[in-house]
């Protein structure tokens, strides 16, 4: 308990509104939402301790989710992507080792704007995702890519729905893919969290803090989908990634 309240009030409030926000995304509007979570996480807290406390809070998310979709899946594609993000885990944990704090408030905050701008330019109807499909080989660079942006700040989904809409899954199949793939990276990336210290200090009290407010926001999701404007749900949520991830870079650079 003294090393929870050891974060002070204003982390605590931040730590929940992240948990509560990636709960939510999942449940209701799409995991692609909850890549907000990590840099407004990462404005109050070291980097390593932000991203390596969002991790459990998602896995624990996913798993009802993976229980829904299970063996719905594409299998090929889905396993194709999984065995070629552990080139970009590896690479995400290479950065990490030889660069600083900075360095990764850098990155995090990066990904947050090139992530924002990119669902914006969907929204705006200005990017247009190819229709036909790639060849698998495709399937080895769209699933380092995801490794990397997955390590890094909890944010893999482009690459991977890039290509997996040019396989014109049925929604079914490619719901339970997208799960599966992300259940199985964030599996990989707990041990590597760890080894590299990540849950170090009060990282397991702050994780306990989250958790059932990430349940919470699950509710939240499940209702907010059946009442709340989607267009206008997603656009405030990209301009606040988009301020975060701009703060989180303003922040390294200085």
């Amino acid at each position: 308990m003294t090393e929870l309240l050891d974060y002070g009030g204003l982390v605590l409030a931040v730590a929940a509104l992240a948990a509560l926000t990636a709960g939510a995304s999942k449940a209701g509007f799409g995991s692609g939402v909850a890549a907000v979570a990590t840099p407004m996480l990462a404005m109050v807290l070291d980097p390593s301790v932000a991203i390596g406390a969002m991790l459990p809070v998602l896995m624990a998310v996913d798993v009802a989710a993976v229980r829904a979709y299970w063996r719905k899946w594409n299998s090929a594609a889905a396993w194709r992507l999984i065995a070629a993000s552990t080139a970009g885990i590896a690479a995400g944990a290479a950065l990490h080792s030889a660069t600083d704090p900075d360095v990764f408030r850098i990155a995090i905050g990066g990904l947050a704007l090139a992530f924002a701008a990119w669902q914006g330019a969907r929204m705006a109807g200005w990017l247009v995702l190819p229709e036909r499909p790639m060849p698998p080989r495709a399937a080895w660079l769209a699933g380092a890519v995801a490794g990397f942006t997955s390590f890094v700040s909890h944010s893999g989904g482009p690459p991977v729905l890039v290509y997996l809409l040019g396989l014109k899954l049925p929604k079914t199949e490619f719901l339970a893919t997208t799960v599966l793939i992300f259940w199985a990276i964030n599996l990989m990336k707990l041990p590597v969290y760890a080894a590299l210290g990540f849950y170090k200090g009060g990282a397991v009290p702050l994780i306990l803090w989250m958790l059932p407010f990430a349940l919470i926001g699950v509710q939240l999701g499940l209702w907010g989908a059946r009442r709340l404007p989607e267009r206008a749900f997603f656009a405030a949520t990209y301009v606040l990634l988009a301020l975060a991830g701009g703060k989180l870079v303003l922040d390294g650079l200085a």
